[in-house]
């Protein structure tokens, strides 16, 4: 499929790593690949319990006696595609295509982030004629669920103190700092009984959804907080009692979509023994207020997104009275009404720097089991302080509504340093290439360098990558021509160094 594109020994690999299955969690084949890569060219390389992988590479001819640099990315994806794809992401590769200059895949996300740092890396490895100081190749699990392996990752084997992160999505731009990060999972238990009523599902779609850190600030439209909003407003009405709810992929990707099947009864907890006069009666009240509802929050939801998410769409349908099993309506209210006040978005700029956003939060991950529902959530902020605080007030809320709370994931931001060697030897030779300076940045969404420089102070990092869009949603594209002059200023650096 990509045959022919250049640099083509880049777009191979890429190709290959796109037909292994390697959304996060799901690791196994792509880390076992790049291992047999490494021992196919002879090249000495570790991969530990996790499923981390570091390959070493000596220098070229000349280049002995140059400090080593480190390339590092990671080898999952988020996995996501739209509604009525029949790939199973679990099982099958992605299926590419070229559009106006663009690389994509048909009916799920791409992969670019972080699979082209992968491919960069082979591509190096694999070549000949290259110059460069020895290489470290870094490559980490399930980086886009909590930077799992870029914890585990010892760092005894490693001895490059120059690290080139390959996890940035914008060409020319170096990222010098980003926002450290953690995931607060909120767990309700409960037991179903049956019930009698009238069994509808409500439901949220057409947003845009997106990366939680780097698009957070475009205020697009949580799926998951909106399903709550429509369920609150149709709890003042009606008696509802909750049989299954589920939105979104990740707690890091703001959910486009978002859906719950609910019994409407007219039965309170503890008076089951109690009958309606007239289920048609009943039914068609129902149907009249949740239809009303619904089409009254569509108009005000495409209002209030009209410029942020123009796709909005609240939907609602009726199986008809049924008996099913459903959690109580006392437990349910409680369920909605913290769905309904889960914080979402910006909740601070950064003092620092200007237009970068320091905390935010992404209620990312609605699901319900027989026995409990989860809403996993992911926090971010540039200052620790804020971080923990905004951990605290989430806490808190599941405390008052009777939720459980678990904290995992939680990793360091990584601090802008005003002298580094590295950066300042890679914007001079991006001058030399191009004729002009870098923009030098930080930015909210999370990179593995701050939990590499917990690992081995004073390691000197950079991270840079290639323009992509819609990372984490099936609209993710990858610049062609943007991925051959990263791969051609990656060489001149390191030709540098």
């Amino acid at each position: 499929m990509l045959k022919g594109l250049e640099p083509e020994n880049v777009f191979s690999y890429f190709e290959e790593i796109c037909s292994i299955p390697h959304g996060s969690g799901n690791v196994g084949q792509i880390s076992n690949y790049l291992v047999s890569f490494a021992q196919k060219r002879n090249l000495e390389y570790c991969q530990d319990e996790t499923g981390n992988v570091v390959i070493w590479k000596e220098a070229s001819k000349g280049y002995e006696g140059h400090p080593a640099v480190m390339l590092q990315g990671h080898m999952d994806m988020v996995a996501v595609k739209e509604a009525g794809c029949a790939i199973d992401m679990e099982k099958e590769g992605l299926k590419l295509k070229q559009e106006d200059g663009w690389l994509s895949a048909e009916g799920t996300s791409l992969g670019g982030d972080d699979g082209i740092a992968i491919a960069y890396g082979l591509a190096l490895l694999d070549g000949e004629g290259y110059q460069h100081p020895p290489i470290e190749l870094v490559v980490t699990v399930d980086e886009e669920v909590g930077m799992d392996g870029a914890r585990a990752l010892s760092a005894e084997p490693l001895k490059a103190r120059r690290l080139i992160n390959l996890d940035s999505e914008e060409e020319g731009i170096f990222l010098s700092g980003c926002a450290g990060g953690a995931r607060v999972n909120m767990d309700f238990h409960f037991e179903k009984k049956e019930k009698k009523g009238l069994l509808c599902e409500v439901g949220i779609s057409g947003l845009q959804g997106g990366h939680s850190g780097e698009e957070i600030h475009r205020e697009r439209g949580n799926a998951i907080c909106l399903l709550g909003r429509i369920l609150g407003t149709l709890e003042k009405e009606l008696e509802l009692c909750l049989v299954k709810v589920e939105g979104g992929v990740a707690d890091n990707a703001i959910p486009p979509s978002a859906k719950a099947e609910i019994l409407v009864t007219a039965y309170d907890d503890g008076k089951e023994e109690a009958t309606i006069v007239s289920d048609e009666l009943f039914e068609r009240e129902c149907r009249e207020k949740m239809t009303s509802a619904c089409r009254r929050l569509q108009r005000e939801l495409a209002t209030e997104l009209a410029e942020k998410d123009r796709g909005v769409q609240v939907t609602c349908s009726f199986t008809g009275m049924e008996v099913t099993e459903a959690v109580g309506e006392a437990l349910s209210s409680r369920m909605i009404y913290l769905l309904y006040t889960l914080p979402y978005g910006v909740q601070a700029m950064s003092a620092a720097m200007h237009g970068l956003v320091e905390t935010s939060l992404n209620p990312g991950l609605l699901s319900m089991g027989d026995e409990e529902m989860l809403i996993g959530i992911s926090v971010r902020s540039s200052l620790e302080s804020a971080k923990r605080a905004l951990v605290g007030k989430l806490k808190a809320l599941a405390e008052l509504a009777g939720a459980e709370t678990k904290v995992s994931g939680d990793y360091p931001g990584w601090a802008y340093q005003k002298e580094s060697p590295l950066r300042d030897k890679m914007v001079e030779v991006y001058k030399g290439l191009y004729g002009k300076e870098p923009r030098i940045r930080a930015i909210h969404a999370g990179v593995e360098c701050g939990l590499l420089i917990d690992k081995m102070p004073g390691l000197d990092c950079v991270s840079i990558g290639p323009d992509m869009k819609d990372i984490h949603t099936p609209k993710e594209a990858l610049s062609i021509a943007s991925v051959g002059r990263v791969w051609e200023y990656l060489l001149k650096v390191l030709e540098a160094l």
